[in-house]
């Protein structure tokens, strides 16, 4: 799923190319993609494109007249800037919006059609479709604790939950806890003040770094290879591969259809995490640290 990083440089693609512009047509492929009736989306045509927001992972493009087109491109949802009046892709296309300029194509791979599309009028409308978590680039070390640590979870559920901090999800949460040396399975009313500062300061850190290379790697134009398994990434998508801190191998363990990767050696002082699939299977042979897997 897009996350800050990604989510942002798209909009600064789009501040580029559509800010204002008059948005002539939007065309759906998709009849699952709309998921609002009023206000008509007919209502938006005609409209010229006066801001845009971040709203956790979505991208709000803000109309004359206080309208709103709010996209959310969920897991696999992208964007594809293309020339005016562009096709949309057959087996993969959602949606077109058509700009003096060029044509703003949104596709979404796979079978499973999650990518929404709302339209709302004014702030209060709009605000109903974000989760208000906290912006921890804005935030103070203060408000970032009093966040975490509103309910006791794992770090990795407090990450990623955008009604605690916003715009992170399942790639960065592992850059996250792993530059701050911390344990995903670890509860957030067990932080101590020294490592609520080094989670704080290491969230930062993971999405200005990220923002800054994701904005490098397009070089101007628009983003293309939006994808949560980045070259460069400490843990995430790397199982297996050699920790670049210590050297020792990737972990994961495996949650519904979500994957945490991390570094036994670096975050859990060398104790291997319960797949809860795999270590139930497994029972007693399930090895507990990584000195058992190097002996078998």
């Amino acid at each position: 799923m897009p996350e800050l990083p990604d989510i942002v440089v798209y909009i600064e693609a789009l501040e580029a190319r559509v800010r204002g512009r008059i948005l002539h047509s939007v065309r759906i492929a998709s009849p699952l993609l709309l998921r609002t009736v009023d206000p008509p989306l007919d209502e938006c045509l005609g409209k010229r494109v006066v801001r845009f927001r971040r709203l956790g992972k979505r991208i709000a493009f803000g109309l004359e007249d206080d309208l709103w087109l709010v996209l959310h491109l969920m897991i696999a949802g992208r964007l594809r800037w293309r020339p005016c009046g562009a096709k949309i892709p057959r087996r993969l296309g959602l949606a077109a919006f058509d700009f003096p300029n060029g044509t703003l194509v949104m596709t979404e791979a796979g079978s499973k059609k999650r990518a929404s599309l709302h339209v709302a009028r004014g702030e209060r409308a709009i605000e109903k479709l974000h989760r208000r978590g906290l912006e921890v680039l804005e935030a103070s070390l203060e408000e970032f604790e009093r966040a975490i640590s509103a309910r006791n979870r794992t770090l990795k559920r407090a990450l990623t939950d955008p009604s605690v901090c916003s715009g992170i999800g399942n790639a960065y949460s592992d850059e996250i806890l792993h530059r701050a040396r911390l344990s995903p399975l670890a509860l957030t009313n067990r932080l101590d003040r020294a490592q609520a500062r080094r989670l704080y300061t290491s969230t930062r850190q993971v999405l200005l770094e990220w923002t800054r290379r994701v904005r490098e790697e397009c070089g101007g134009g628009f983003p293309t290879k939006v994808t949560a398994f980045r070259e460069g990434m400490a843990v995430h998508g790397r199982y297996g591969k050699p920790c670049p801190e210590c050297g020792d191998p990737v972990q994961r363990i495996r949650y519904a259809s979500r994957e945490t990767n991390y570094c036994a050696r670096c975050q859990t002082k060398g104790r291997l995490l319960a797949d809860r699939s795999l270590s139930r299977l497994l029972r007693s042979d399930w090895p507990r640290n990584l000195d058992k897997v190097s002996k078998r």
